[in-house]
Parts: structure tokens; C-alpha cells; sequence
């Protein structure tokens, strides 16, 4: 059986931990089956939000001649905007070289299987298979991938997948039509960038609202531009069959209130519906290790598992599935194993301020309780509101009140002690513009809140006993660093202050 120190799975966010031991030279297991980078840089955010920048122009050219600015109509150049793509998702060659080039990290380039708690097996991509590994610290870090329905006649039509689309179903020109199954952040991304690129796009959802997991004023904000722009929404449909003839994929859905039956003809089809853990080939069954209803892997606010000394972080554990999110939580374990010099100095996860984005056209953002939740919650809500249009910048933008694309920021404040309890903005560089609120929220006193109670090392133990307390000096570059902000968006160039400070890159 080989030793190592470390043993990370997974080469996303998870890199952040393999960083901190290379530098610690301590000997490091990277496991990696398919490329390097991760979800969000091969798969994911970043190609993703390529396409979605070229759309976001389209729009904005077209709405030039609302400040008296006259152009011939826009077109998206897709082969120029499809190499830029390609361009970023092959950097995944130069991270794989470059871990591979330390003396003190072994490469695997396969599955990593468990035999027993502490003990893995590597299916290499090559067919064959590796030695027992083990060590004291394993890290869990490979993802998810697309929740696929179980629709009568979905894979005999076939369908693409973010997997598919940035892998070998990669359209060579833009769809005449699509149907998107699903309306939350992928779905009406990737509806804005074909809809910009001149597809007929459909977008078909089960909930009664687009990105319903948004405030409601955001959805319906979102539902009025996405008409507007004749991106076609079916809501609270029940997908029943899909089916082909003469040449086009037919989706056949089903009122949930109504019964009425639709049927959608389209050219492809963009399954959309969510997430769903990378567990399958670590064979969790052989482990101690418990998992949440679906498959994620159950982790306390140190992204400890129930077994002692093995972490989980990222979307593999359940949590909302942003490269952000998942970076923050391997800094918090790389800080707490190689960083911090005592206990009294560890940190650890909360997720009531994790800043989130969708990259629709408008965009949205927002941090923590939205309307319905604060008073679900019980508190004694406030709602405040303010308009783009009521703004110079806004006016100066050519948005007038009343129109379809006069956007909002929307907050939500508990009246009774006038703490904010959640920021929501819909418009314009809304990625962008909530930050101070995610600042704000995260600034101050932080006592430690257990996250499932149950799992707990006896460090930890301790430290929840004790009641650790972090604080969060706004005036500290230290504070900015800790401080999620949206990845990927012109954010990160203010917020990634520390990293620079320290010289960490």
C-alpha cells in the first residue's frame, strides 16, 4: 500500500488544497478522470459566461438607440465566439502539466474507488489499476454532473448536456430551434446566448416560476424581458414523452394544474434540470462516510465527513453549486491544515451569505433571505425598493420607468433591528453591484454555527463547546479576502485583494 500525506479528488476548487501542501512538501495523491480544472473552467462558469458575454452584447447593441446611438443590426460571429470557448477549456492541458511537474504530487489519471475508509483504488484511464493508496487525509472533491429526467423517449431522441455541449456535441452553428428542459440559472443562460445567436428557444419548466429559487420578483422581472425578446416559456409543465418525427424532437408536456397538453417541436434539446453528485465510482458504500437524500455527501461547517479526517467540499456536498462557494471552502480546509497556528485561528464554512448569480439577460444577484423566506422565518419584514430608471446613471442609460427592462435592487430588513437580511438586484451589471451588501453582511462577530451536529472530530468538539468566535474587521484586507464574491464576474478583480497582498500567486 502506498502512503502519501494528502489524497486529493478532484482538480477544481480542490486545487486550492493541493497548493497549500506542495508548499508544505508534503507527498500529495491528485486524482483526476476526466480533465483538469474542474466543472466550472472545462464544463461549467467560464465557457459558459464566454458565450454569455457575446450574447449580452448582442442585446446592448440593440439597445444603443435608446441614448441616440445607431448601428446596423448585430450578429454573433459563432465560429470566433466557439474558438474563444475552446481556447479556455484546453487550459485544462497546462494545469494537468503543471501539477504533474511536482516531485512531491503523483498524477492519477482515473477513477479513485474506495476499498475502505481510508483506502482507495485508482481505475486508470489506460484500463488498468492502481496500488492500494491511503492517507491521513483524503479530500473529496469531484463535482456533479447533469440530473438527466427519466422521460419516456428522451434518450432514444437524444438531448445535450453542458457535458455534451462542451465535449463532442458541440454545435458548429446555432440551433434553428431549441427546447431548454428546466428555467433555473443554466437553463435561462443558455437560452439568453442561443436566443442572442437567432435560435427559436423554448424554455420548458416543471415550477410555475423561471429561477424559482430567486425572489418572486425577480422571476416575474426575468419572465417580462424573456417575452419580450420572444423566448418562449412553458411554466408548470409535467414533461411526459419526447418523441421524433419528420426530422424534429417533439416534447410533449402536460399542464400540472390544467391538463392541457402541449406539444413543442424543436430542432435539439438542452436538458437543464439541476445537479446531481459524482459519487457513483467512489463507492461510498464501502466507507463510513454518510450521504444526504440524492446522493451528496453529508459535511459539518469544517467540510469534515462522518469519517474522521476525510473532507468533502464543493458541489459534492450539496451545497449551492458556484465555483466561489467551493473555492472558499478549500481555502477554509487548506487554512485549517497548513495555514493556522492554532485552533483559536481555524475557520469554517456558513452559507447564509454565499453571493449568487445568474448570468441571464438581465442578470440577477443576490445574497441571503428573499421575501418569502424572511417571513416564512418570522421576522418582521421590511421591503425596500429602488429602481434603475429613478437614477442618473439609469437615465443616462436610455431606462425610462415602465419599461420592460428597468431593473430593481430589492432588500429585505428585519424592521425590528434594521439588519439587513437579504439583497437582491436584477439589471445591468447586477453581478457586480450587491458586493457592499455581501460585505456588510459578512463583517463583524461570527460565532460558530454547527452544520449537521452529528459529525464532528473532537476538535471540533471543543471548538463548538468553546463557542469560537471569528471577527471580521471591515477595514482588513484579511476580511475581503475571506469574503465570497461571484465567480465569474468583474467583481473578483476588486475582491481578490489578499491573494495579491500576500503573494500567494
Amino acid at each position: 500500500m502506498k502512503q502519501y500525506d494528502l489524497i486529493v479528488v478532484g482538480t477544481g476548487g480542490a486545487n486550492i488544497i493541493v497548493d497549500a501542501a506542495q508548499k508544505k512538501g508534503l507527498k500529495i495523491a491528485q486524482i483526476e478522470k476526466g480533465k483538469f480544472g474542474g466543472t466550472c473552467l472545462t464544463r461549467g462558469c467560464i465557457p459558459t459566461k464566454v458565450m454569455v458575454t457575446a450574447a449580452n452584447a448582442i442585446q446592448e447593441i440593440e439597445e444603443f438607440k435608446k441614448i441616440g446611438v445607431h448601428t446596423s443590426t448585430p450578429t454573433l460571429d459563432w465560429d470566433f465566439m466557439s474558438k474563444r470557448v475552446w481556447e479556455k477549456i484546453d487550459e485544462s492541458d497546462a494545469i494537468f502539466e503543471y501539477y504533474n511537474a511536482f516531485d512531491n504530487i503523483d498524477v492519477y489519471r482515473g477513477a479513485a474507488t474506495f476499498i475502505s475508509d481510508k483506502v482507495m483504488k485508482v481505475h486508470m484511464n489506460d484500463g488498468t489499476e492502481s496500488e492500494e493508496i491511503t492517507a491521513p487525509i483524503i479530500v473529496l472533491g469531484t463535482g456533479g454532473h447533469s440530473k438527466i429526467p427519466n422521460v419516456p423517449g428522451l434518450q432514444e431522441a437524444g438531448y445535450l448536456s453542458s457535458e455534451s455541449l462542451f465535449g463532442n456535441k458541440y454545435p458548429k452553428k446555432p440551433f434553428k430551434s431549441l427546447a431548454v428542459l428546466g428555467a433555473g440559472p443554466i437553463g435561462v443562460e443558455f437560452a439568453h446566448v442561443f436566443a442572442s445567436a437567432g435560435t427559436e428557444v423554448t424554455i420548458i419548466q416543471h415550477n410555475v416560476r423561471l429561477v424559482p429559487k430567486e425572489d418572486s420578483d425577480m422571476s416575474e422581472h426575468l419572465l417580462q424581458n424573456y417575452n419580450a425578446r420572444g423566448i418562449k416559456s412553458i411554466l408548470n409543465q409535467d414533461t411526459v414523452e419526447v418523441r421524433i418525427e419528420n426530422g424534429e424532437k417533439i416534447i410533449v408536456t402536460k399542464d400540472r394544474n390544467t391538463g392541457e397538453i402541449t406539444e413543442t417541436r424543436v430542432e435539439e434539446i438542452l436538458v437543464a434540470a439541476g445537479i446531481r453528485p459524482s459519487v457513483e465510482e467512489l463507492h461510498l458504500e464501502n466507507t463510513g462516510i454518510e450521504q444526504l437524500p440524492g446522493g451528496w455527501i453529508k459535511t459539518n461547517e469544517f467540510l469534515e465527513t462522518s469519517v474522521e479526517g476525510i473532507y468533502a467540499m464543493g458541489d459534492v456536498n450539496g451545497e449551492p453549486a458556484f465555483r466561489h462557494r467551493a473555492n472558499y471552502e478549500a481555502d477554509i480546509i487548506a487554512h485549517n491544515l497548513y495555514v493556522a497556528e492554532s485552533t483559536d485561528d481555524y475557520r469554517w464554512a456558513r452559507y447564509d451569505v454565499i453571493p449568487m448569480v445568474t448570468f441571464s439577460y438581465p442578470e440577477i444577484g443576490h445574497v441571503g433571505l428573499t421575501e418569502a423566506e424572511a417571513v416564512k422565518a418570522g421576522y418582521n419584514v421590511g421591503i425596500g425598493k429602488n429602481y434603475y430608471s429613478s437614477t442618473a446613471k439609469g437615465f443616462a442609460m436610455g431606462i425610462l420607468s415602465g419599461d420592460v427592462n428597468d431593473g430593481f435592487i430589492k432588500i429585505v430588513v428585519d424592521k425590528d433591528t434594521n439588519t439587513i437580511l437579504g439583497v437582491h438586484i436584477i439589471g445591468p451589471q447586477a453581478s457586480i453591484l450587491f458586493q457592499p451588501y455581501v460585505n456588510l453582511m459578512n463583517s463583524g462577530d461570527t460565532i460558530i454555527k454547527a452544520i449537521n451536529e452529528e459529525i464532528a472530530s473532537e476538535t471540533t468538539k471543543a471548538l463548538r463547546a468553546k463557542g469560537l468566535i471569528r471577527h471580521m474587521d471591515p477595514h482588513s484586507v484579511i476580511t475581503v479576502g475571506e469574503t465570497m464574491s461571484p465567480h465569474p464576474s468583474l467583481i473578483e478583480l476588486t475582491m481578490w485583494t489578499q491573494v495579491f497582498y500576500e503573494n500567494r500567486w
